[in-house]
């Protein structure tokens, strides 16, 4: 995963949308294609067709696919479309493979120009009746709104989407009630979010209806090649060099939302610690005392423009939390800072494990991303930073203090440079290859290879998580295929592709051409790497991770490269399995965490909400009720004072609370004690190191 404010370039229109100009006339000037766009979409097919790494012709089936995935981008949630609408298209279905390919790009332009038209008119009309004394919301009656449209139709006419929408309005002006605001407080900010949309819609650009055409194509082929606009590839270009100054947040778009994918490791948005991926932006704010501005429907890189800035000013979030348990959205203040080379060093701790009668003495290096200064090292100095340089000098530390075994820590690790998953193997293993790579063409490379024998002979095990993911993948995954170390964890996001950015003639174009494949033959794309023992996850698989993308490239299996295997592992499994079960069940963090994820369970399958105000506040009583029975269960466990009410528990875990001027926190040092996954972890490789006779490795014959 690379690590970057800017991931996504897959647009949808809503989301196009930003405060710039007053609004006027219920009309917008249609948009047509430039010349230099129509050479582009030529330019672009010719190198989807030859280049990409899935193999598929742009034909009429593609261009069906095409024209569903086109009116999705720019409707997702069949709101301003209407059936009548969407038949006249129908002719267009199976055109656009011949049209793009001759760099005729008209119809697709018409379709956008009446999406405009239709937007424009549902806006103006909103407005209108939020302005209108008249009108009225009644929160008493109880009617409910569908959350997913997805599988919904477009409206059959303009009376439909009249009713439509004004279970919306109700919608968008319960969630902000239900966030301490009176009525007349949220028809103002819904007032201006809708006026900003609107104004928007005057200032749109040929360039901006192009790349959610091409984006709706690149898409069809994996979810990581889109189509980069000259503006878009020079903001790429920033955010690849690692200088960008803002928050360190990896984001994208989520319908008419800016979503939290990620944080950047070291970041200062992962330093603050309130904000978590899936989180929704809501509104922004510069300094400590500036305005909020509402940004549901702008642009994601307008959004990023905002967030971004000088090192050391302040900049401030309202969030929608991705947590279900959190019942009104959350503000946070970040103080904007370059993210560091050091802020990412890999960092180690000592800690005790009690199994029975043995105590072991254990290990952990905690390796944040897989990071290398390339300048240093081009210069020829000697003593440059890398992930295995600093794992090789912990590792010779932590021999030094006897150590039983080692955990190496990958949870949250985004990936980063792949020969240093390579080097930071070979610390661990034996001469052989460490990764397979298949190009489009189908040939297969094994250049990244263990070159040195083992550094560190112990036994170990791998501490992962669904954020772990890319060249972490491959180091987990070599370690399982050896048999080297016990995988501990939750499923890895299954990131197995390669990206290569080209030039087109108007703009870029970041590709996918070839996969990762393991030692074993399995491929990490889409399936990722799964523990040998699981832990309980809060992050839902279907929200995060490859699989949780539509087209995303499939797993799959190639010849395996001979390597030789360490440990038996599944010998060993099943006492460590029924010794981790009835620990878990008497542990009371994860009691707590299986509760909470009986929670975020229930709110994600939940269809439809409550347009009531007395049935949303209930829902929001009885909510706060389970989390501080829950809170105060833990509480008691561990032998601390519980919590009087919700309020306490509110303000203990700083839901009301907003810093002014924040002192962004130091790394965080590792702690084993406060880390439930890592004491688990500690007593599953103590179990391993219970059941093996000797601690050196000893390496079996080549399989």
């Amino acid at each position: 995963m690379q690590i970057a404010v800017v991931r996504s370039l897959k647009f949808t229109l809503f989301s196009l949308l930003i405060s710039l100009a007053l609004p006027g006339l219920a009309t917008v000037a249609e948009l047509k294609p430039t010349a230099e766009q129509s050479k582009a979409v030529v330019d672009l097919v010719e190198k989807l067709n030859k280049e990409h790494y899935r193999d598929q012709e742009f034909n009429d089936a593609l261009s069906s696919r095409y024209f569903d995935e086109y009116l999705k981008s720019l409707d997702s949630a069949k709101n301003f479309f209407l059936q009548t609408d969407v038949a006249e298209f129908e002719k267009y279905r199976k055109t656009f493979d011949d049209d793009y390919k001759k760099g005729q790009l008209d119809n697709s332009f018409a379709i956008y120009n009446r999406f405009n038209k239709r937007m424009v008119e549902r806006l103006e009309k909103v407005i209108k009746t939020l302005d209108d004394p008249k009108t009225k919301f009644d929160f008493d009656v109880e009617e409910s709104i569908v959350i997913d449209r997805e599988k919904a139709v477009w409206p059959a006419n303009a009376a439909e989407a009249d009713k439509l929408w004004h279970q919306y309005l109700k919608s968008n002006l319960l969630n902000s009630m239900l966030s301490d605001k009176t009525l007349e407080e949220s028809k103002t900010t819904l007032r201006k979010r809708y006026a900003n949309q609107l104004r928007r819609l005057k200032q749109q650009t040929p360039e901006e209806a192009f790349s959610v055409m091409m984006n709706s194509l690149t898409t069809l082929y994996d979810p990581h090649t889109n189509y980069l606009s000259p503006e878009n590839a020079e903001n790429f270009d920033i955010s690849m060099s690692l200088e960008l100054q803002g928050i360190g947040a990896v984001l994208q778009s989520d319908e008419d939302y800016t979503k939290v994918s990620s944080l950047v490791v070291g970041g200062p948005a992962q330093k603050q610690g309130q904000l978590k991926p899936n989180d929704k932006i809501v509104s922004i704010a510069q300094g400590a005392d500036g305005e909020f501005i509402d940004v549901v429907g702008w642009r994601l890189d307008e959004v990023v423009k905002l967030i971004r800035g000088p090192k050391g000013t302040i900049v401030r979030l309202e969030v929608m939390p991705a947590d279900p348990t959190a019942t009104a959205n959350k503000q946070i203040t970040i103080k904007r800072e370059t993210v560091k080379l050091e802020d990412q060093a890999a960092k180690k701790a000592v800690f005790e494990i009690k199994n029975g009668d043995s105590t072991f003495k254990l290990g952990v290096i905690d390796i944040p991303t897989f990071y290398m200064n390339f300048e240093a090292y081009q210069k020829g100095d000697p003593n440059y930073k890398s992930t295995t340089r600093d794992v090789y000098n912990l590792l010779n530390e932590l021999n030094k203090e006897k150590v039983d075994g080692i955990i190496i820590d990958l949870r949250d690790n985004g990936g980063g440079s792949l020969p240093e998953a390579a080097m930071l193997t070979d610390l661990f293993v034996d001469p052989g290859p460490v990764v397979q790579i298949r190009q489009s063409d189908d040939t297969v490379s094994r250049n990244y290879r263990a070159y040195q024998p083992a550094v560190y002979r112990a036994p170990i095990a791998v501490l992962i998580n669904r954020l772990s993911a890319s060249a972490s993948e491959i180091f987990a995954g070599a370690i399982q295929d050896y048999g080297r170390g016990i995988v501990i964890g939750s499923t890895t996001f299954g990131k197995g592709s390669v990206q290569n950015l080209v030039d087109l003639k108007h703009g870029r174009l970041k590709i996918t051409e070839a996969k990762f494949y393991r030692i074993s033959g399995d491929s990490t794309q889409h399936r990722g790497v799964i523990p040998d023992v699981k832990l309980p996850s809060l992050l839902d698989p279907d929200q995060i991770g490859e699989s949780s993308y539509d087209n995303a490239l499939p797993w799959d299996r190639i010849h395996p490269a001979p390597h030789q295997n360490y440990y038996n592992i599944s010998k060993y499994l099943p006492r460590i399995e029924t010794a981790h079960q009835e620990r878990l069940a008497h542990d009371p963090d994860f009691i707590y965490l299986n509760k909470q994820s009986e929670i975020f369970k229930e709110a994600s399958a939940k269809k439809e909400v409550s347009l009531r105000l007395e049935t949303r506040k209930e829902e929001q009583k009885q909510l706060e009720a389970r989390m501080l029975k829950m809170e105060n269960e833990l509480r008691t466990a561990k032998g601390e004072k519980p919590y009087a009410d919700y309020a306490a528990l509110k303000k203990a875990k700083g839901g009301d609370e907003s810093e002014e001027e924040p002192e962004q926190e130091k790394s965080k040092e590792i702690n084993p004690k406060e880390d439930p996954y890592l004491m688990e972890a500690g007593h599953i490789l103590a179990d391993f190191i219970g059941q093996i006779k000797h601690p050196e490795t000893k390496v079996a014959q080549q399989q």
